[in-house]
């Protein structure tokens, strides 16, 4: 390599620290700095959205992105939805004497069955054990388990133009049989008993299989159903005409008693206030204190686009999991 090259290589070089340094130092400036060097992952601290009584609060909780128990995030992506961290947040919210009702603001197409059950349940257990309204704002999606996690709320407001509904269940996988047929691959299996390789890639699906599957299926959507029948107070026949899947507007799911009023999050939180007299409220979102190794990939993400699954890791690591049932609405 001539002197020209290496004189540009350097330069290079020199202008990536430079903007690297650039970017920490923004992100210093914007950030909280005792959140930002908090290397305990429990930690919660409240931000104030509205000012008022600090004995009286309403905690408004963040739901966004498919509900799944990937605790740890992703390399790159530090703000992908953390399910510990959120049921700690939910717990959080129902122990404090001071927070006197919950908005959960839901943005999410569905996810995982256990998952979507075990924030319903612990909204339930919040609602019984310490008496506290919880209310539900949709923002542009909250369709399959999005839907099942707010069906226990007091009450549920979504935006005339939110995508809800798609009430049901979904088990899906590649099947490569044909292809490998085709193509002179042989899959050599050697299995214990005679469905343990159910849902295989490699071979077709036999009918007694998909009995299984389908059974499956149906009782986790008799599951759905009775969450609806509770939450809603809706007759069983009635969910079931219309959790066929189909997804309805926030409109159209007013008209079918999916939810209760069309409105925002601003609406949702005057709701709150005029229903169970907290008028004079302060009004709270709870952050998670970031971890120092969080704070820089966040700003390597900053630096290198939020859209961008680098590597291909985030894309991989979905398609590397087994077909599982899920409460999932998928465009």
């Amino acid at each position: 390599m001539n002197n020209k090259r290496w004189f540009a290589l350097v330069i290079a070089i020199g202008l990536f620290v430079v903007s690297i340094v650039v970017q920490l130092s923004t992100s210093v400036a914007t950030t909280n700095f005792d959140q930002m060097f908090n290397f305990e992952d429990n930690q919660l601290s409240e931000t104030v959205i509205e000012e008022g009584a600090v004995d009286k609060k309403i905690a408004v909780l963040h739901l966004e992105g498919v509900i799944q128990d990937a605790s740890g995030g992703s390399l790159i992506n530090a703000n992908v939805y953390n399910h510990k961290r959120f049921l700690d947040t939910l717990e959080q919210a129902g122990e404090d004497s001071s927070v006197k009702g919950i908005i959960i603001r839901v943005n999410s197409p569905g996810g995982g069955v256990v998952e979507s059950a075990e924030i319903h349940d612990k909204i339930v257990d919040i609602q019984n054990t310490y008496q506290k309204p919880v209310y539900v704002s949709m923002g542009n999606t909250a369709a399959s388990g999005g839907y099942y996690i707010s069906a226990p709320a007091d009450k549920i407001v979504a935006h005339p133009a939110t995508l809800t509904g798609s009430i049901g269940v979904i088990m899906e996988s590649f099947n490569f049989a044909e292809f490998a047929e085709e193509h002179g691959i042989n899959f050599n299996t050697i299995k214990s008993g005679k469905y343990k390789d159910i849902m295989s890639s490699s071979r077709k699906m036999t009918d007694d299989e998909r009995d299984i599957l389908q059974t499956m299926i149906d009782d986790l959507y008799g599951d759905f159903v009775d969450v609806i029948v509770e939450g809603r107070e809706m007759k069983e026949q009635r969910v079931r005409e219309i959790g066929d899947g189909r997804v309805y507007t926030g409109s159209q799911a007013k008209e079918i008693n999916l939810v209760d009023d069309l409105g925002t999050l601003d609406d949702t939180i005057a709701l709150m206030k005029k229903d169970n007299q907290l008028g004079k409220a302060s009004v709270i979102e709870y952050e998670k204190g970031l971890p120092f190794n969080q704070f820089l990939s966040g700003t390597m993400q900053s630096m290198l686009g939020t859209e961008k699954d680098l590597f291909g890791i985030q894309e991989f690591l979905r398609q590397s999991n087994g077909p599982r049932a899920m409460y999932l609405y998928s465009e």
